[in-house]
């Protein structure tokens, strides 16, 4: 059965006090509308219209074509916002329901409602939660025997009602073909003047459909983000849930506190992530790894057995058995071969580095092919910007670069060479040869003696 998603993200969400979508706040690398997109591609979901509304330029631009849209011009209620995805909507399969404000939602909770929503032959399926404090939020209203009656909002609910502690949780699942009839039979007759889209629920129970509600396992996968402070709350309960996940699976954390980790990241068993990491984006890290406290990985592959001490590393790959850090910046691009050395304060952007190379300390290496066993001395520079263009140096293996070499690009060093210590080096250094490229030194006897004398 063809499943589509609708995803509500309309709102102004004045809470935040934001010159930006509230749906494009971020919990780690994901705006708040990603999640429950991810989510509902889970359960299949290939086609997702996000509705939008207020900065609604901004989240097309943000999403691009990962979602169709469709634009509520005038915020008249949540039955209003589906309506103007009348056209998105078939006339057969299911349509999921969820708010681009809920990262909490999982696959694992769609999964269920729309497994009861099928077993059931459901025309409606309510996603609810039961909590103890029930203040704020509308309740599911069951008769005796357990079945759906009607959902009744806090400020409507008698003194019963406001007893009962199955809440709706906001998120639905529905045939198709009944949405589309009970859209074109709702009307917006209350206090508000708004089309409210739990009046489809009732439209649907009198004329004689099911209509149920299913608790998720866990109340917070409903819980929205209205504030910044509800940001930081759903943040910490996403941190929790990841991290366990990956203890669970044989990672030791130290401090799951404060390590922060996104939920696309994959991490081998027998690593070990120290305090104050941020690991993010398409992240995998290899088994027996060390990430040491306050390092930072985006977008990385990380072999087995790498080290890395608070250092910096974004789309780039690093082989197994090699050494990064302290105080490295790995740039894009980069691929890091194996048992390499890449010491403090080294730079690499947009180069290859082949195994078994030093580079130990206070050196910037970006567009270079560096070949297998090469060594760099302190303070080397590969020099590759003219102001215009970028050029790429290659270094061959089992070069022997100097301290406070200059290599200006386009330059090789071949096979076996060496660099005499302060060279600028400017043409190839031919294999198994050194390349001197710096003023003979002179000295000039008493200078400093006259020099005081004046």
């Amino acid at each position: 059965m063809k499943t589509k998603a609708l995803i509500l993200a309309a709102g102004q969400g004045t809470r935040m006090k934001s010159n930006q979508s509230k749906v494009l706040h971020k919990v780690f690398d994901k705006a708040l509308v990603e999640y429950p997109m991810l989510a509902a591609k889970h359960v299949g979901a290939k086609d997702i219209c996000i509705i939008v509304g207020y900065l609604g330029e901004e989240v097309k631009k943000t999403l691009g074509d990962a979602a169709v849209y469709a634009l509520q011009e005038q915020q008249l209620g949540t039955g209003h916002a589906v309506m103007q995805a009348i056209d998105f909507i078939d006339d057969e399969g299911e349509v999921l329901i969820l708010y681009g404000d809920t990262p909490l939602i999982t696959g694992e909770t769609l999964e269920k409602m729309l497994s009861f929503h099928r077993e059931n032959q459901n025309g409606a399926t309510v996603l609810s939660a039961v909590i103890e404090d029930p203040t704020g939020y509308g309740r599911i209203v069951r008769d005796e025997k357990g079945g759906f009656l009607k959902i009744v909002e806090q400020k409507d609910a008698d003194e019963s009602e406001k007893k009962i502690k199955e809440i709706n949780g906001g998120m639905y699942v529905f045939d198709a073909a009944l949405l589309k009839y009970a859209l074109s039979k709702l009307t917006n007759n209350n206090v508000q003047n708004e089309y409210y889209l739990t009046d489809t629920l009732e439209i649907l129970l009198s004329k004689g459909h099911r209509v149920d509600a299913v608790p998720a396992d866990n109340a917070d996968d409903i819980l929205g983000v209205n504030s910044r402070q509800q940001l930081a709350e759903v943040t910490e309960i996403m941190k929790r849930r990841i991290n366990s996940k990956h203890m669970v699976n044989g990672v030791t954390l130290v401090d799951p506190q404060n390590t922060y980790i996104s939920s696309s990241v994959i991490i081998g068993k027998d690593t070990i992530i120290e305090p104050g990491c941020m690991i993010e984006g398409n992240t995998k890290i290899g088994e027996g790894c060390i990430i040491g406290y306050h390092s930072k990985i985006k977008n990385a592959e990380i072999g087995n057995n790498v080290t890395i001490e608070i250092s910096v590393i974004t789309d780039s790959f690093i082989d197994e058995g090699t050494h990064v850090g302290p105080f490295a910046y790995i740039r894009p691009n980069s691929h890091i071969g194996k048992h390499i050395k890449v010491g403090d304060f080294v730079e690499i952007k947009n180069a290859t580095i082949g195994d078994g190379t030093k580079i130990s300390h206070l050196t910037y290496i970006g567009d270079a092919d560096v070949g297998k066993n090469v060594n760099f001395g302190c303070g080397t520079v590969v020099v590759n910007y003219d102001g215009e263009k970028k050029y790429r140096t290659t270094i061959e293996d089992n070069a022997f670069i100097g301290c406070n070499t200059n290599l200006v690009s386009p330059v090789i060093v071949e096979e076996g060479a060496y660099t005499a210590a302060g060279s600028t080096i400017t043409k190839t250094v031919p294999k198994n040869s050194l390349g001197i490229a710096r003023a003979r030194q002179e000295n000039k006897e008493e200078w400093v003696t006259k020099k005081r004398k004046k």
